[in-house]
């Protein structure tokens, strides 16, 4: 079974008439927000255009070079995103928290000429430059763009406080503030590029092996762009809307979602720390977010913020979360608090990343929402056979936003893009009667116990229902005689929960198989960036101890 959703018709090839169109709509208006600094439509249409020429005649920088954009949710990172598209250069995007080793394999495999960093970054991103082709770099402090005096405080309070480093970390390094003293010649046009064009290329998570370089085009950015607009304009006001967003740009997600309401206009107030639940709720607080972007920790952490009340979100219209799967009890909880429901959808790098959403005024809870445009879902069975509506699969997905391929990795591109365009996204789930995408989970973190499959998520789902049980992941671990046995991680804070109570609680509600054999208390899960279990360190963790029972900083078993 096929499901496909109707046409599209992308207004623009590439990202630079996007954003041409864009400062022609909006110009006084604020585009972008953080802590007490802005940048207006207007601001940011100039100080792009003054880096891009910049970056054309005065670095040795050539359209088509890759730079790496290494910042946290700050004013720059929009400003550099439009400045380098508008210098004919390939984004990459980098966590801030990576170590040297995690940035030096970026750097190196996207063959990087440039690097843009926080000032603060600037020792280790020296020891990550090692043996690498980085010839420019570019260092930013957090003051940077804001106004005047202030600006200039706040710098050197970060630098001599709170994140103490050397100006002379890289000596060749350009800052940001003298490119902003850069006169550009009057007559100079942002790079023409062409909608077959790379545009991003976006790392994935590595979760299951080596991280790989997704090649979004211009075309793939545009598309997604588009049909993500194309639905948002049913429930949004051009030019009203205020986005409240701490999910990280770097992700493709937030990165996906924040540009597509900044086409229309929207003012999106960027969360520097979101780790600081108190300053979270406080922003929010005083925002009044019209469109908040989530994931379960995070509104999980902004509802026991005793700051917050319902009538902080008075003003709400859309709560999206992607990402990673929503728990159903959080989102009933959310929309009992904030009066506003939330809307889940589907996605994946390789596909920049939106496949489907739940629409915001007819969301049903555990599946990932209708397709959007021109995008077609199939389910396949193990021989690569469509199948019926209800039967569980691994996904496929076709359209416009599916990548180029893997960047220098046309071995891996055959693996996972068939001729006629069919990605494989390695995730299991199957479509229901009215046409909504479920999903189950990760093909490659599937269980399987003599013989029969179990998916981590169901035995997650349900152990989360348990009173008192605050966060819990799944893994499967080498079994001489089964296979492979199931080993649950559970977050608590409760003294009366035990691995026993755990344990009946299952038995009576799954067959047998999907009980799990080993029960750990912990502390806390390692998660991704924007909330995603990593349960390879889990699996790894559990190779080191071999199941041995003991205590540490991070798990404590009972």
């Amino acid at each position: 079974m096929t499901i496909k959703c109707g046409p599209l018709k992308a207004e623009m090839s590439c990202m630079n008439h996007l954003f041409d169109a864009v400062f022609k709509q909006f110009d006084s208006s604020t585009a972008f927000s953080m802590n007490s600094a802005s940048i207006s439509f207007t601001e940011l249409n100039h100080k792009s255009h003054q880096i891009a020429s910049w970056l054309y005649h005065n670095s040795n920088l050539q359209p088509g070079d890759r730079v790496v954009l290494q910042l946290p949710n700050m004013l720059q990172f929009p400003l550099f995103v439009i400045a380098c598209m508008r210098a004919g250069l390939v984004l990459v995007l980098a966590n801030p928290t990576y170590t040297p080793t995690e940035l030096h394999f970026i750097l190196k495999d996207s063959q990087a000429k440039g690097l843009i960093t926080f000032a603060p970054l600037a020792r280790k991103a020296s020891i990550a430059m090692e043996g690498t082709d980085i010839d420019t770099v570019i260092l930013t402090e957090l003051g940077d763009l804001h106004p005047g005096f202030k600006g200039s405080l706040i710098n050197q309070y970060v630098r001599r406080f709170a994140i103490p480093f050397s100006k002379d970390a890289i000596p060749q390094a350009f800052w940001l503030k003298e490119l902003l003293q850069y006169e550009p010649n009057p007559r100079w046009q942002p790079v023409t590029q062409h909608a077959s064009d790379l545009a991003l290329l976006q790392y994935t998570g590595g979760t299951t092996g080596t991280p790989k370089g997704a090649m979004l085009s211009h075309q793939n950015l545009i598309a997604n762009l588009s049909q993500l607009k194309h639905l948002l304009e049913i429930y949004t006001e051009s030019g009203q809307e205020r986005l409240y967003q701490p999910l990280p740009l770097y992700h493709i997600y937030a990165f996906t979602l924040t540009w597509s309401l900044f086409t229309q206009g929207a003012h999106a107030h960027l969360i520097l720390d979101p780790s600081n639940s108190k300053a979270l709720a406080q922003q929010l607080k005083q925002f009044k977010p019209t469109i908040c972007a989530g994931i379960n920790p995070l509104f999980s952490a902004l509802m026991k913020q005793k700051c917050i009340t319902p009538h902080a979100f008075s003003s709400l219209k859309l709560t999206i979360s992607g990402g990673m799967a929503l728990s159903k009890h959080l989102a009933q909880e959310w929309h009992e608090f904030t009066g506003c429901p939330i809307a889940e959808g589907y996605g994946l790098t390789e596909c920049s990343p939106v496949v489907s959403v739940n629409r915001p005024d007819n969301i049903h809870l555990g599946t990932a929402g209708e397709l959007l445009q021109h995008t077609s879902i199939r389910i396949i069975d193990e021989i690569g056979a469509s199948l019926p509506m209800g039967e569980i699969g691994e996904i496929q997905v076709k359209g416009p936003q599916v990548m180029m391929g893997y960047w220098n990795q046309p071995d891996e591109t055959q693996k996972v893009i068939d001729q006629e365009g069919w990605l494989s996204t390695g995730d299991i789930g199957f479509l229901t009667s009215e046409g909504r995408l479920s999903i189950i989970d990760r093909k490659k973190e599937l269980i399987c116990v003599s013989g029969f499959n179990v998916f981590p998520s169901e035995l997650e789902a349900l152990v989360c229902d348990i009173p008192g049980v605050e966060d819990c992941a799944a893994i499967g671990i080498p079994d001489a005689i089964t296979g492979e046995r199931i080993k649950l991680y559970v977050v608590t804070h409760s003294t009366s929960l035990t691995a026993d109570s755990i344990r009946n609680y299952c038995k009576e509600r799954l067959t047998g198989y999907k009980v799990p054999n080993s029960i750990e208390f912990c502390s806390q899960l390692p998660r991704s960036a924007v909330g995603k279990v990593q349960r390879g360190k889990l699996k790894e963790l559990a190779e080191r101890i071999k199941d041995a029972s003991y205590t540490s900083h991070q798990l404590r078993s009972r």
